[in-house]
């Protein structure tokens, strides 16, 4: 769960710390690594259906403090101190949208300078894929609603620039997207 960059010392969660070039160098607060612009991980699950033809978006919930009620379509979050981004990725699927138990393909990394309400996130991403036709249950704190779409119907979304988006995302994986299921 995100947490305020506002919140006061000690009380959120703690996070690894990256350099640019993407070693971990340590770990920080969560809001330490917001208000400072540190560079930091996020690793997420694009969860395509058993036969591929289908992605799941969902809507964030509008109490994230970072891209609050925009829409995504990988479930994830940041590194923590100690985890790999393949540790991250498995354990934000499981928190996020409750599937477990699946095996996660690598499909595309980025380094990431962007900025968010006036904070510079800085984050290096890294990006997973699995299919799935069990049940999704979501994370009430994390996810407000979500459904499946088509590729097509996600890149039409994407390539809308006023389409509330999580723009790491967009960064990460718009690209990949396009090329992959035209």
């Amino acid at each position: 769960m995100d947490s305020a960059p506002n919140t006061p010392p000690g009380t959120d969660e703690v996070v690894a710390v990256f350099d640019s070039a993407g070693r971990p160098v340590g770990s920080a607060e969560r809001s330490r690594v917001y208000a400072e612009g540190l560079w930091h991980a996020s690793a997420g699950v694009l969860v395509r259906s058993g036969d591929g033809k289908r992605l799941y978006v969902h809507r964030r919930a509008d109490t994230k403090t970072v891209f609050a009620g925009h829409h995504d379509c990988l479930a994830g979050g940041v590194v923590d101190p100690g985890e790999t981004p393949e540790e991250a990725a498995s354990r934000e699927l499981a928190e996020e949208l409750g599937i477990t138990g699946v095996g996660l393909t690598p499909i595309a990394t980025v380094a990431w300078d962007g900025h968010w309400q006036g904070l510079r996130l800085r984050c290096h991403l890294y990006a997973y894929e699995t299919h799935w036709d069990g049940p999704i249950v979501h994370q009430a704190s994390e996810i407000a609603s979500g459904w499946w779409w088509t590729p097509h119907e996600l890149v039409t979304h994407l390539h809308d620039p006023q389409w509330p988006f999580v723009p790491d995302t967009r960064a990460l994986l718009e690209d990949y997207l396009v090329t992959r299921d035209r």
